[in-house]
């Protein structure tokens, strides 16, 4: 009976490609991270060679090499791959021109590059007299990035008096938007200090301040009340309400913006 070859049923893999092996129709191959299947018998000749070799799936970039340190970006320059280093806390990725490559840097300005922002709810009152005095929970901390940045402070102070008080605005223990005195209200680096008013509702007094502190240190603002007579200051109620369950209806905020320089 005569015998029929069919050839081979399936392709056979035969591993990394060696020059010395010979190969036949149907070998698969690897190399260079890639797999080869030859179309065409033959011993030496390279996988590169299209008349023996087809290739079947091309291997990824290793990039083990490329990138080295935790927060490496890879990039294509003019001849290949390459790595960017981590850029530096605040700064931004960018260009400069056409088919420039990337690079970090600062912020341009006029960007918020934070934003820090407390919120108080529940009621405060004091009848202090003839000091400024802390009002509790109204504070808050940020850190700038730079010494160019700028920071921005917007106040939303929901208050009432017996009497006229004032507001002041103060970077650590330094007054920076503070009323002159207890019987004045002049402007001090560009900024009035509040009058709160009297009667028995609630004053929604909003104060809106830039300061320039040149400082990448932690930076607690801060604001603080004076009431020049023996009577009484309220957050978020008024001096009507009975009882401190008539507060919490609204809320006093203190927030806080660096702006890029």
């Amino acid at each position: 009976m005569a015998t029929l070859n069919l050839g081979r049923i399936k392709p056979v893999f035969r591993s990394a490609y060696a020059g010395g092996t010979a190969y036949v129709v149907d070998d698969i191959v690897t190399s260079g991270g890639s797999s080869y299947i030859c179309i065409l018998a033959s011993t030496g000749n390279a996988t590169s060679n299209a008349t023996y070799w087809t290739q079947m799936a091309s291997g990824g970039t290793d990039l083990t090499s490329t990138l080295t340190t935790q927060g490496d970006v890879v990039y294509r320059n003019a001849s290949g791959l390459a790595r960017l280093g981590f850029g530096t806390s605040g700064h931004v990725l960018t260009t400069k021109g056409t088919g420039a490559n990337p690079v970090w840097e600062a912020a341009s300005g006029g960007k918020v590059l934070q934003v820090v922002s407390v919120v108080k709810t529940d009621t405060f009152s004091s009848s202090t007299a003839g000091a400024f005095t802390d009002i509790t929970g109204m504070s808050a901390a940020i850190t700038p990035s730079a010494t160019s940045s700028k920071i921005l402070i917007l106040g939303n102070i929901n208050s009432d008096a017996d009497q006229n008080a004032h507001i002041k605005l103060l970077r650590d223990s330094t007054a920076i938007c503070v009323g002159a005195s207890s019987s004045g209200r002049s402007q001090v680096t560009g900024a009035a200090a509040r009058n709160v008013g009297t009667g028995g509702s609630m004053v929604n007094n909003g104060i809106s301040f830039l300061d320039s502190p040149s400082s990448t240190s932690a930076l607690t603002y801060k604001f603080q009340f004076y009431l020049w007579s023996s009577t009484t200051f309220y957050l978020n109620r008024s001096l009507n309400d009975t009882d401190a369950a008539h507060g919490g209806r609204s809320a006093s905020t203190i927030t806080l913006m660096e702006i890029g320089a």
